[in-house]
């Protein structure tokens, strides 16, 4: 099949020291990058974390302390990876929950604004999940008859994300061969941050979304309460989420004046 895009879409899959989006780093990131003239192109890059891999963090996907000490920072790569992301909208597996979130945190460490507001995000694992509720070496399997033997490589995952992406427009009539409709399908919630701790209620008004202040406006959670802001920009949140919180603390800072 053939995708019907009007401007890049960028599948990719990072390897990184843990699953902390405020904390941990990457340490291998995958990339492949579709064209609407059918184009490809491919970027892989090992990543010096400038952390410790931990050991069980290791055995998983296959990268050790020993085989980054040498590689470039993100902060190196960032301003080439930023030019390469330029214009394109982002596929992935579980992508929307993990991949995007540490990516634009890791693109705020360098001091780049990874901007998403008019990126479509394609989340190939919440279509799967939708339709069928397996992992992505069941969805290789289940999708493409094929065995996922190299998983948790980030070359290989990004590849067996690709063909299942396009084997599940195949399969399914109801999927349009449509970016933006792909990027409603794929989206778990109306969160107002990557992570899911802010959402949008029905007047599209920002409210916590975890917590003893679930549901409660942002706004008068913070009237009520100024040491909850301090207390959030304080702790292990991921930047992307703080951005949020500040611009809301501005808006009503403003209010007060």
């Amino acid at each position: 099949m053939n995708l019907s895009l009007d401007r890049p879409l960028a599948f990719f899959d990072l390897e990184t020291t843990g699953v902390n989006v405020g904390s941990d780093r990457i340490v291998e990131i995958a990339i492949l990058k579709l064209w609407p003239n059918g184009k490809k192109e491919e970027k892989r890059h090992l990543v010096n974390p400038q952390m410790p891999i931990p050991e069980e963090t290791s055995n998983i996907h296959g990268i050790w302390d020993k085989d980054v000490e040498n590689e470039p920072s993100f902060e190196d790569l960032a301003p080439a990876l930023f030019l390469f992301f330029k214009d394109c909208d982002l596929g992935g597996f579980n992508s929307n929950k993990f991949d995007v979130p540490l990516l634009v945190e890791e693109f705020y460490r360098a001091g780049l604004d990874f901007d998403l507001t008019d990126r479509r995000l394609i989340d190939v694992q919440n279509i799967f999940h939708k339709m069928e509720q397996r992992t992505l070496a069941a969805a290789y399997k289940f999708y493409c008859d094929k065995s996922l033997d190299d998983a948790h490589s980030a070359d290989a995952d990004t590849m067996a994300t690709y063909e299942v992406f396009l084997a599940q427009l195949d399969r399914y009539d109801t999927l349009k061969n449509d970016m933006e409709f792909l990027h409603e399908f794929s989206k778990r919630g109306n969160f107002a941050d990557l992570m899911g701790r802010l959402a949008y209620n029905k007047k599209k008004e920002i409210v916590f979304n975890f917590g003893k202040h679930r549901n409660k406006l942002v706004k008068d959670v913070f009237r009520s309460e100024p040491s909850y802001y301090s207390w959030m920009m304080k702790g292990d949140f991921p930047q992307s989420t703080k951005t949020i919180l500040k611009k809301v603390k501005l808006e009503l800072d403003k209010e007060n004046k």
